[in-house]
């Protein structure tokens, strides 16, 4: 018998706040059964999907398949992935030889390009920062808004408008165009209150934009000022769809008291952490510098985890992972591999509205199938992926490991990831890929 029947969808926030379209409801229709997962309590299950959503988990092989049926024999079933704090308009410039490109085509397939890969790590939805104003003025948001459109089925994908510069005779533009962002498809208002001459003003600024059209608050800030995050509390704590901040790696490099006292203010007035264990972002976060994620939970301050920069001119070598941000967390900051997780999946999720995802019948079918027995060992080892984003595969990784023949490996009977038909150079029998 199944043991988990449809249920009705656990209350929360619906995610039309921070994702473009619904949490699953117009999904594709067709059905899926995922055979033979394991979930992270141990049991092996088979997970029937239909519109977007899960319709039962049963024990291995007692569900019917009246769809196509993927075998996920060796692989780990997890809720899949978030990415709350990416910079897509910017992803993939590294190389770029001169300035940064910003026309319309360039910004589109850069970001395109970026989301696509961050959906293969795992990441269904996306929440991407965009530089408006300065240089770009909009077309970099008209950009991502476009992207947005011809990535839906794929990936879901939120924007932030981030202005530069808010008071001031200097800030009116920016204001303004913050305004004609949110009017394009902006769906998340933001910006960097560090490099504004008044941060409690720019501040100000963004949550009276944010409180006129509904929409959730996301800033950048290196923390490194409690007053400043106080007045930031205080100011933030009656807002709702909420609000977000980070990196915040300068709070974790105040003396623990002060760093403690503000996480409380923080936690009471529900304002959520983003933290960059892959490196910060921009020029407001030090090479490095990760906030005190264990601080912060202990105060009650719901922590998530996203990348920043991937490989632009902040980090070149920045990849966008979710798992690898997880990883971090527990090999850097100490947390449990479900705790690290948590911070990339269902903390993302909450942190930019989004409906919550269980193994469970009647939740959104959105998963990442690991290869893999363990969480710690999806963490440490985790190459062959499988993506399933309003109940349908939208990405496949498979990784290949050989060994030659040696009568080492053989004594040890090493793990072997290859082949399914267990061709290639080299290969034992019954190796199985990753």
């Amino acid at each position: 018998m199944p043991d988990s029947q449809p249920q009705p969808p656990s209350s929360g926030p619906s995610g039309s706040s921070g994702s473009s379209g619904s949490s699953g409801d117009d999904g594709d229709a067709s059905a899926l059964l995922l055979c033979g997962a394991r979930l992270t309590d141990g049991r092996t299950v088979d997970v029937r999907l239909g519109s977007g959503r899960i319709e039962a988990v049963g024990t291995a092989g007692s569900l019917t398949a009246h769809g196509t049926r993927v075998d996920l024999g060796g692989y780990l079933l997890l809720p899949a992935a978030a990415e709350p704090h990416a910079h897509s308009d910017t992803a993939l410039s590294a190389d770029a030889e001169g300035p940064v490109a910003y026309e319309v085509a360039d910004v589109q397939r850069r970001t395109t390009e970026a989301a696509l890969l961050q959906l293969g790590h795992g990441a269904t939805a996306l929440r991407s920062h965009v530089r408006i104003g300065d240089v770009p003025g909009l077309t970099s948001m008209e950009a991502v808004l476009q992207a947005r459109r011809s990535l839906r089925g794929l990936v879901d994908l939120a924007a932030v408008a981030v202005p530069r510069l808010l008071t001031g005779v200097a800030g009116a533009d920016g204001l303004a165009m913050l305004r004609d962002a949110v009017k394009m498809g902006a769906s998340v208002v933001g910006g960097c209150p560090d490099l504004d001459p008044d941060p409690t003003g720019y501040v100000e600024a963004v949550l009276e934009v944010a409180a006129e059209h509904g929409c959730p608050v996301d800033l950048h800030t290196d923390g490194s000022d409690p007053a400043r995050l106080g007045r930031l509390a205080a100011m933030a704590g009656g807002l709702r769809p909420g609000v977000t901040i980070g990196p915040c790696g300068g709070l974790g490099r105040l003396p623990s008291d002060v760093a403690g006292r503000t996480a409380e203010q923080l936690a009471a007035a529900g304002v959520t952490v983003v933290c960059l264990p892959q490196g910060g972002c921009g020029s407001v976060e030090r090479r490095g510098a990760v906030a005190p994620v264990r601080l912060l939970r202990a105060a009650g301050v719901r922590v998530a985890a996203g990348s920043g920069a991937m490989r632009d001119v902040s980090n070149p070598v920045g990849r966008g992972d979710p798992l690898e941000a997880a990883y971090l967390l527990a090999s850097r900051c100490g947390l449990r591999p479900e705790e690290a997780y948590g911070a990339v999946s269902s903390a993302a999720r909450a942190a930019m509205g989004l409906a919550q995802v269980r193994v469970e019948a009647g939740f959104p079918a959105e998963l990442l199938a690991v290869r893999g027995d363990h969480l710690a060992g999806a963490l440490s080892l985790a190459y062959s992926r499988i993506v399933v984003h309003r109940g349908r595969v939208v990405a496949r990784t498979s990784a290949v490991r050989e060994y030659c023949d040696s009568a080492a490996a053989v004594a040890l009977d090493l793990p072997r990831q290859g082949r399914a038909n267990g061709s290639g150079p080299g290969r034992a029998k019954g190796a199985e890929p990753s």
